[in-house]
């Protein structure tokens, strides 16, 4: 084996070695970028529901109290205006997933699925916690899906939920007096739930990680290109030269001329003391001839 080929097959395998210590923290980083700008997603589209439960609640509601009293209008509750906007919403982008589940909703388009009453629950159980954040595996994919506790602040929803007989009558002729009622104050009984796709999130990090591949192995290559161009300047060259000068010398040819390499390297230091070792070879061979 050459020392081209050492020297090559060496730096191969120290770049597959730096390349495998560099890709896993280079996922995670790009990992994580991506679930922050999920995250930030999120938080828009959290922001364009609660923008519209407000304006709902301070708007619409104080516009039509007096109508409602005669036939309850489901565009005054906050949390039907946001989840209608949204399915405008999803008409653009349909993998996109909102909701207000609840436990006990008067409407029971809210009503929360088994998956949804888990994680209604999960922030029940523990107060402290602003959000959950979890991966939710779909037919479409996965699914980024964070959860918003909602729990019971204001004495005000407690009119139409703690009993029916201090409900509106025309929400009650409307949904019925069985569900939608005992909730009680402080109680996390519902949830926003937002769910985005991660599809197109992780094609772009495995985009990148063989980006960064090509583009680490591109300079690689022409580092490699570089270094073979040296090394067999500085390496290789000269000491084929003084190879082929002992293998002459070796047969007898005494007439070749020395190697001359300046320099101070140890290529250089390594022709000074071959051509030390022709001169000290000469003069014994000579001294023995006499």
């Amino acid at each position: 084996m050459g020392l081209r080929l050492r020297f090559n097959l060496i730096l191969a395998a120290c770049y597959l070695v730096g390349l495998a210590l560099c890709l896993w923290p280079f996922y995670q980083l790009s990992r994580r970028e991506a679930m922050e700008q999920l995250q930030s997603q999120v938080d828009v589209l959290r922001a364009q529901a609660l923008s519209v439960r407000k304006y709902t609640g301070d708007e619409i509601q104080p516009l039509l109290a007096d109508q409602s009293t005669i036939q309850f209008l489901p565009q005054t509750v906050p949390a039907f205006s946001a989840r209608s906007v949204f399915g405008n919403f999803r008409r653009f982008y349909p993998q996109f997933f909102y909701k207000e589940a609840s436990l006990n909703p008067t409407n029971q388009t809210n009503l929360a699925q088994d998956w949804e009453k888990e994680l209604i629950e999960k922030l029940s159980a523990n107060p402290e916690l602003d959000k959950d954040i979890s991966i939710r595996d779909t037919d479409s994919g996965p699914q980024y899906t964070v959860t918003y506790p909602m729990p019971v602040k204001d004495e005000s929803c407690l009119t139409c939920h703690s009993t029916p007989g201090t409900a509106p009558a025309s929400m009650v002729a409307l949904y019925g007096s069985k569900n939608g009622f005992g909730w009680k104050l402080n109680q996390t009984i519902n949830a926003q739930i937002i769910s985005i796709p991660m599809s197109a999130t992780d094609a772009r990090v495995w985009r990148n990680m063989m980006f960064f591949v090509g583009i680490a192995s591109g300079i690689f290559v022409a580092l490699l290109a570089l270094l073979n161009v040296l090394l067999d300047r500085y390496v290789i060259s000269p000491v084929n030269r003084m190879a082929r000068i002992a293998e002459a010398y070796s047969m007898g040819e005494t007439s070749v001329p020395e190697f001359e390499y300046a320099g101070s390297d140890e290529v250089a230091s390594l022709s000074r003391s071959f051509n030390r070792m022709r001169r000290s070879l000469d003069s014994a061979m000579k001294m023995l001839d006499k």
